[in-house]
C-alpha cells in the first residue's frame, strides 16, 4: 500500500478496494525516467501560445489606441497585455512573491505588430526555459502577488498557472 491511496476497480458490481501498489494493471510508483506532472502543463502551454500568436498576427499592423469604453483597455494595451502573459510563466515558477508598485509602474510600450510578436515570442521563450527546472514539488509551493504591499493573490503555484497564466 502507498500513502494509504486506494484504487476502486470501476466495476459496478464489485466494489472492493485494492491498494494501488498491488493491482497489477498500474504503474503508480513513478521512476526516474517517467515525465512529471511539469510536462503536460508544458504540452498545454505550448498550445495556448501557438493559439495565442495565431491571434496576435492577425492583428493590425499599427495597433490602434481605440478603445470600446473610456474604462477600457485601448487595443493596443490589450493586445501587448495579451502578448506579456507567457512571461509570467517565469515569475510564477522561479519566484514565489511577485511586488508591483503603482509608483514605478510602466505598461510596456510597443507600437506595431511586428514588435508585439518579437515581444510576445522573448516572453514565450523565458516561459519554457523556467519550466526546465520545475520539479512535481513546486507545484503546491505558495506564490503571493502584491500590488503595493496588498496581497492580491496568494495560491499554489500550479493553481497560478493554470488560471492566470493559461487561461487568463
Amino acid at each position: 500500500r502507498i500513502c494509504g491511496e486506494f484504487f476502486s476497480c470501476g466495476q459496478a458490481k464489485r466494489k472492493r478496494k485494492w491498494p494501488i501498489a498491488f493491482h497489477e494493471s498500474f504503474q503508480i510508483i513513478r521512476s526516474k525516467t517517467m515525465p512529471g506532472f511539469i510536462d503536460g502543463i508544458i504540452a498545454e502551454y505550448k498550445h495556448e501560445c501557438t493559439t495565442t500568436r495565431k491571434f496576435l498576427e492577425r492583428l493590425p499592423d499599427e495597433l490602434p489606441e481605440w478603445a470600446p469604453h473610456p474604462k477600457s483597455m485601448t487595443m493596443r494595451r490589450l493586445a501587448v497585455h495579451v502578448a506579456e502573459i507567457p512571461g509570467w510563466a517565469k515569475e510564477t515558477w522561479s519566484l514565489t512573491e511577485f511586488l508591483i508598485y503603482s509608483a514605478t509602474f510602466k505598461p510596456n510600450e510597443i507600437a506595431t505588430r511586428e514588435e508585439l510578436l518579437t515581444f510576445f515570442d522573448e516572453k514565450v521563450a523565458a516561459g519554457l526555459d523556467a519550466m526546465k527546472s520545475v520539479k512535481d514539488s513546486d507545484f503546491m509551493t505558495t506564490w503571493t502577488m502584491k500590488w503595493d504591499d496588498n496581497v492580491v493573490v496568494s495560491m499554489p503555484k500550479i493553481a497560478v498557472m493554470r488560471g492566470f497564466v493559461l487561461s487568463h
